[in-house]
C-alpha cells in the first residue's frame, strides 16, 4: 500500500482499535459508520488524548456529513444527532441558549489561521513582496472575521508557534504587533518590483472559517495594490488544486488560507508549513536553508532553555523570509447534547470514553 502512486486511490481500510470502520456502509462525502470491536482490549487507564484506555460505550457510531451549518445545528437542537463536531461559530450563541445542548472548547491548543503563498512563481517568489504585506496584516481583522464578538474564542497576537506553549515567542513580532501602516505596505509593494501580476487567491465555499479568512485576505491584497483573481471552489477542489505545482495559469495557484491545528505547529519539529525544503515540503514550497539548519539545531538542543532560544531565532528568520503569514489563534467550539459525557479533550473527535448519562 505504501508503494501506491499518489495518483491512485487506496481502496483498502486497515486498522484495529475500539471501533471498526464499516466499509460497506461508507458513502463518500455523506456518511461513515463504525461498530464496536469486541476483540479490542483497552488499557485500564483514563483516556488522555490518543493515549490511555480506549473504552467503548456504544455499539455503533454514525458519522453524518451535513454541509449546511444551520441544518446541522437544528438537528442537534431537535435531538436528531448527539454531537456536532464544528458548529458555525456564528451559531454558537444560539446553541448555548438551546435547552439540552452544551457548547464547549475541547481543544486546548486551538487553531492557527495562516496565509499560504506559492514561492515557486511570481509574484510571491519574491521575498521583498512577501515582507511588504506584513505592515498591513491586521491579525485582529482576520480573527474577528471568524469569531465576531465572541472574543473568548480568539487570541492575538500569535506568531509561528502556538500561544501558551513552550516555544511561543514575541521575537521579531513588532512587524505584526506595531501600528498597522497600509501606506508603508503600498510603498514596500511598489519598491519590491511587483509588476501587476495576477494573484490567484483560492477560497473554499464549504469551509466558513477559511472562507472568512480568504475574504479578509482578498481585501488586504487589493488594499496594498495587488491584482487579485479571486476564485471560490469547494474544499475538495481546493485541496486538489493546492497540491498542483504548475504555474497558476496552468492549474496552480498563488495564495490560499487555511487553519493549522495548534498542537502541530506548537514547535519547529512538527510544524510542516515552517519547513524550507522547497518542492519536497508543504504547499507553498518555500526554500530556506537557514530555517532548516535552525530546525536541526532545535532537535539537537540539550534542554528546554536552548530550544526556546532557537525557536525565537526561527521566528525572527521566518518573519524575514515569510514562508507564510501567521494570522492569530482561534478556539473552535464543539456542540453536543447535554447527556453526552466524558468527551476526550482533543483537536479532533475521539469516540472512546464518550458515554451517555
Amino acid at each position: 500500500m505504501a508503494r501506491t502512486p499518489a495518483s491512485e486511490q487506496i481502496k483498502e481500510s486497515v486498522g484495529s482499535g475500539p471501533y471498526q470502520f464499516l466499509p460497506g456502509e461508507w458513502v463518500s462525502g455523506a456518511r461513515a459508520a463504525y461498530a464496536r470491536f469486541d476483540g479490542y482490549l483497552p488499557r485500564s487507564e483514563k483516556p488522555d488524548y490518543f493515549s490511555g484506555g480506549k473504552v467503548t460505550n456504544f455499539d455503533r457510531l454514525d458519522w453524518i456529513v451535513q454541509p449546511d451549518p444551520s441544518t446541522a445545528a437544528a438537528a442537534l437542537q431537535k435531538g436528531e444527532i448527539d454531537w456536532l463536531q464544528l458548529p458555525l461559530i456564528d451559531l454558537c450563541p444560539m446553541l448555548r441558549r438551546s435547552p439540552d445542548v452544551l457548547v464547549a472548547v475541547n481543544d486546548p491548543y486551538g487553531w492557527l489561521p495562516i496565509l499560504a503563498m506559492n514561492h515557486l512563481y511570481p509574484p510571491f517568489d519574491n521575498p521583498k513582496l512577501r515582507r511588504a504585506l506584513l505592515p498591513a496584516v491586521d491579525q485582529h481583522a482576520f480573527i474577528e472575521a471568524i469569531i465576531g464578538d465572541q472574543s473568548d474564542l480568539g487570541r492575538i497576537p500569535a506568531g509561528y508557534f502556538t500561544e501558551n506553549q513552550p516555544m511561543a515567542t514575541r521575537a521579531g513580532m513588532d512587524v505584526l504587533t506595531g501600528p498597522r501602516n497600509v501606506t508603508l505596505a503600498k510603498q514596500l509593494v511598489a519598491e519590491s518590483g511587483y509588476k501587476g501580476e495576477k494573484v490567484l487567491l483560492i477560497a473554499p465555499s464549504d469551509q466558513p472559517a477559511i472562507m472568512q479568512l480568504a475574504q479578509v485576505t482578498r481585501e488586504l491584497f487589493m488594499t496594498v495594490g495587488l491584482n487579485v483573481d479571486y476564485q471560490v471552489m469547494d474544499w475538495g477542489s481546493l485541496v486538489t488544486r493546492r497540491a498542483n505545482q504548475n504555474p497558476p495559469d496552468q492549474g496552480g495557484w498563488n495564495a490560499f488560507n487555511t487553519l493549522w491545528g495548534g498542537l502541530t505547529v506548537s514547535n519547529p519539529g512538527s510544524s510542516y508549513p515552517l519547513r524550507g525544503v522547497g518542492k519536497k515540503g508543504w504547499f507553498g514550497w518555500p526554500t530556506d536553508e537557514r530555517l532548516e539548519s535552525l530546525r536541526e539545531a532545535w532537535f539537537d538542543a540539550p534542554d528546554l532553555v536552548a530550544q526556546k532560544a532557537i525557536a525565537a531565532q526561527i521566528q525572527v528568520r521566518a518573519l524575514e523570509t515569510v514562508p507564510y503569514v501567521p494570522l492569530g489563534q482561534i478556539f473552535q467550539p464543539t456542540a453536543f447534547r447535554s447527556d453526552i459525557k466524558d468527551i476526550v479533550k482533543a483537536a479532533i473527535p475521539l469516540f472512546w470514553g464518550v458515554r451517555r448519562a
